[in-house]
């Protein structure tokens, strides 16, 4: 639990970076400096299009990062003897004894989990939630609807969550 210490610190930092962006003018004057020459260009040469290909080069470094950053052997060890006791817990529903003591080890192994896969974060934190402040102003000075009806930020999500599925598939990450 050591480790995951230090991965709310930076989230905190983050987030506290996230909430001085308008206080202090040289963090998002900074971070405009460095992101609309790139990535605004981009969004203005065909907004679809350029968030998709912002979003699948984040997902693709942030995929990356997560299965050299993170013990994928373990990762995988753990997860699929999540799943047999997931499989163990539906068998023993009518066992009250048995259930809670499958919950207790499904709960330790969800511990053991967490601060493997939330290695990462400590790397991805702040770069995310600058651009996500980046993406709010830009769509804030240039509003827009993808595909019709979805605004830039959830086209980002709905983007990043779509690649993320296809990434961890093709790199096998756990």
């Amino acid at each position: 639990m050591k480790g995951m210490s230090f991965v709310f610190l930076v989230m905190l930092l983050g987030l506290g970076v996230a909430a001085l962006w308008d206080k202090i003018p040289i963090i998002g004057n900074s971070v405009h400096l460095a992101l609309d020459p790139s990535l605004g260009v981009l969004l203005n040469w065909n907004v679809t299009v350029g968030l998709l290909i912002i979003t699948a080069v984040l997902n693709w470094i942030t995929t990356l990062l997560h299965k050299h950053v993170t013990d994928q052997d373990l990762l995988k060890r753990l997860k699929e003897e999540q799943k047999l006791v997931n499989e163990e817990l539906k068998l023993y529903r009518s066992n009250p004894q048995k259930s809670m003591e499958l919950s207790k080890k499904s709960a330790e192994l969800a511990m053991k989990t967490m601060p493997i896969t939330m290695k990462p974060v400590i790397y991805t934190t702040i770069p995310f939630i600058l651009l996500i402040r980046w993406f709010g102003d830009y769509f804030k000075e240039t509003p827009v609807k993808i595909f019709g009806f979805l605004s830039g930020f959830w086209a980002y999500i709905l983007f990043f969550i779509v690649f993320s599925i296809i990434f961890r598939k093709i790199l096998k990450v756990h």
